[in-house]
Parts: C-alpha cells; sequence; structure tokens
C-alpha cells in the first residue's frame, strides 16, 4: 500500500511516497508538489507521517548543514539505463558538481548519448536525495531541474558548491 507525508522544507513544501516493507519503507518518490513527473494527488496513497520519520530527520539534518549523505531504501523503479545514471548520481560527493557530459563519459557513453543522460536525471523521482542537481551545463551554468532552478541553486548553495 502506498503511503505519503507531507514536509516542510527551506524548498517548499516536500512530497514523499513510499511503501512500507517488512523492513520498514521502501521510498518512491520525494518531490515539490508542482514538480514535473511528481505522483498525482489521488495516487500517494494514505498520509501517514510515521513511517517516514527518520528520513525526515534526515532531511532536517540536511537543511541544517549537518548531513550529508542519506540513508534510505529506495523503491526499485525506472528502466536499466535509468537506474544506471541513478547510481552514477548517487556517487556524486556533498559540494561536488560535474557536468552532464562528464556524466555521460563516467558512464560510458558517446557523445550522442549526453541528451539520453539528461533526459534520465529529469526523471529522478527523488529530488534531493539523489543529488540530480549536482548536475550542471558544460559551462558550469545551472540548467534544469525539475524542482526549479531556484532550488537548485539553493541546495548547491548549501552545500557549498556555490558562493
Amino acid at each position: 500500500m502506498r503511503i505519503h507525508t507531507i514536509v516542510p522544507s527551506p524548498l517548499g513544501d516536500l512530497v514523499l511516497v513510499g511503501a512500507e516493507t517488512g523492513d520498514g519503507l521502501a521510498l518512491a518518490s520525494l518531490s515539490l508538489p508542482d514538480q514535473p513527473n511528481a505522483p498525482v494527488p489521488d495516487a500517494r496513497g494514505d498520509r501517514r507521517p510515521e513511517p517516514f520519520a527518520a528520513l525526515v530527520e534526515q532531511l532536517a539534518a540536511y537543511f541544517a548543514g549537518d548531513l550529508k549523505e542519506f540513508s534510505y531504501e529506495a523503491a526499485v523503479s525506472g528502466t536499466p539505463f535509468q537506474r544506471q545514471v541513478w547510481t552514477a548520481l548517487d556517487a556524486l560527493p556533498y559540494g561536488a558538481t560535474t557536468s552532464y557530459g562528464e556524466l555521460n563519459a563516467v558512464l560510458g557513453g558517446s557523445p550522442a548519448r549526453v541528451r539520453a543522460v539528461g533526459s534520465a536525471i529529469g526523471r529522478n523521482p527523488l529530488l534531493i536525495l539523489r543529488p540530480c542537481h549536482r548536475v550542471v551545463g558544460s559551462t558550469g551554468a545551472l540548467t534544469g531541474y525539475a524542482g526549479g532552478l531556484p532550488a537548485k541553486q539553493a541546495l548547491l548553495t548549501l552545500e557549498g558548491a556555490l558562493p
């Protein structure tokens, strides 16, 4: 059964969607309410904050500047290629940035595949947790972010990647 909660944050309300498992919670989505590809309200399931308590604490610590790595169980989703890109995103360290082209090169992709990497990043269901905000344009410019460029800028500033 899908469950969700809504958590205030410096970026605005965050919508967390998951399913309880025998071992806890499998997180399917962390998004902003009007974010593209975010679960629509009637597909989020019952609203119950308790199963999300540990993750909510981690988010508060992150926004306070006290947490650099999240610990959570993600629900399996996406195509094999998307999961490959998302795994590479998970490896991006706190406070660092990379470009779409550099990420593609790490994945061993041809230059023609950069757009597909960008598309997979845009489909990331776990905003903030899976740090797609750390991917910037080849010139270092802030480009594309499902949460909006002001949110991307705020996250990179919080992490010290921007002044």
